[in-house]
């Protein structure tokens, strides 16, 4: 099953809901056959955004384009999409095979094309042979399969999916993202993809838009908006991380008193955030040039299965408390040479490491 693909453009969307933006002056473009990811947390708009392209909600104003056609105005059924929705939507009362025939049903394609069409998408989302169940027959996975065989089985050139992995358990979870990926890849679908779980976007997407307060935020690669987050809230939003509040002056940084140094001389002076990830970061007791020091007392050591967290109140002369996160892998050590609770600690972490949001 192989498609060809469109690219979507999104000019100036904006949605209110009386004096609620739900989306702000959005604008975006979307590559043909790419897999981009709307992230950002509950009530930010990426689902807002997500019905707007799929025809269920209309903008207050703005153009979105399939390709070259302006679709703004055209209802869902019309759009030539596939939908995934979050719930899935499967009919209870129907079988597999006649949920995932259900969309060649409504175009008027006959039977026999209808099965042929079923049988392939079936066999494209590894259900090859259970189209004779009942929806109540299956695990959540096969649900989630049956919900984007349905989506795929016309065959759109745009394909939109609303969380669809958010019901299923951790493991199953991760599997489906990768399976996911793969297919994207086979299929060639222009995908967009809603969701909030910031390792999702970072596993699966060609790029991710974050949108926040209906906003777009920042658009990149994963590598980009995890290792160049835009602002503050981003750098705090993916992946984890710490936030150690930084002034820059005659374009010093100066922590705590301390002077950072960075791997770029900063723009501007004022009151930035150094972003510190905790893998980034390390016990240290050497002196190096390329390497900014904090010291600290250890808090916590944090048993996590394939990594221990360790958890470092900084001294600091100030009467905030400011919290390091270090993330040691645990097959790099062992258990007893791992610092206790209490002991003073040296972290470091490398100058090519250290940067600055706003």
């Amino acid at each position: 099953m192989t498609n060809s693909s469109l690219n979507i453009s999104i000019k100036n969307v904006t949605k209110t809901y009386d004096q609620f933006h739900a989306l702000k002056d959005i604008s975006l473009e979307i590559n043909s056959g790419e897999f981009m990811t709307l992230l950002g947390p509950s009530g930010s708009g990426k689902t807002t955004l997500l019905m707007v392209l799929a025809g269920f909600t209309n903008p207050d104003y703005g153009s979105v384009k399939f390709g070259e056609e302006e679709v703004i105005l055209k209802p869902p059924h019309l759009r030539g999409i596939g939908m995934v929705f979050q719930n899935y939507a499967l009919f209870p009362h129907m079988s597999v095979e006649q949920n995932v025939g259900y969309p060649q049903k409504l175009r008027g394609v006959s039977v026999t094309e209808t099965k042929r069409s079923v049988e392939e998408a079936l066999e494209t989302v590894k259900l090859a042979g259970l189209g004779h169940r009942g929806v109540d027959e299956l695990s959540g996975g096969q649900r989630q399969r049956v919900a984007l065989a349905r989506a795929i089985v016309f065959k759109p050139k745009i394909l939109l999916m609303d969380e669809p992995l958010s019901a299923l358990d951790k493991k199953l979870r991760e599997e489906m993202q990768i399976e996911l990926r793969q297919l994207h890849d086979t299929l060639n679908m222009t995908t967009v993809y809603v969701t909030h779980d910031q390792k999702e976007a970072l596993t699966m997407s060609d790029r991710i838009t974050v949108i926040n307060d209906g906003e777009l935020m920042q658009l990149g690669t994963p590598n980009e908006i995890y290792e160049y987050p835009s602002n503050n809230f981003i750098a705090d939003f993916i992946g984890e991380s710490s936030l150690l509040p930084v002034i820059v002056r005659n374009g010093v940084v100066h922590f705590d008193g301390a002077e950072i140094k960075l791997s770029t001389s900063p723009k501007t002076d004022g009151e930035f955030f150094l972003v510190v990830r905790p893998e980034k970061v390390f016990i240290t007791i050497e002196n190096s040039d390329d390497v900014n020091k904090f010291e600290g007392v250890l808090l916590d050591s944090i048993f996590q299965g394939e990594s221990q967290l360790l958890v470092v109140k900084l001294k600091s002369m100030s009467e905030d408390e400011v919290v390091l996160r270090v993330r040691v892998p645990n097959g790099s050590v062992t258990q007893a040479v791992l610092p206790s609770a209490g002991q003073q600690l040296i972290i470091g972490l490398r100058v090519a490491d250290s940067y600055l949001v706003s």
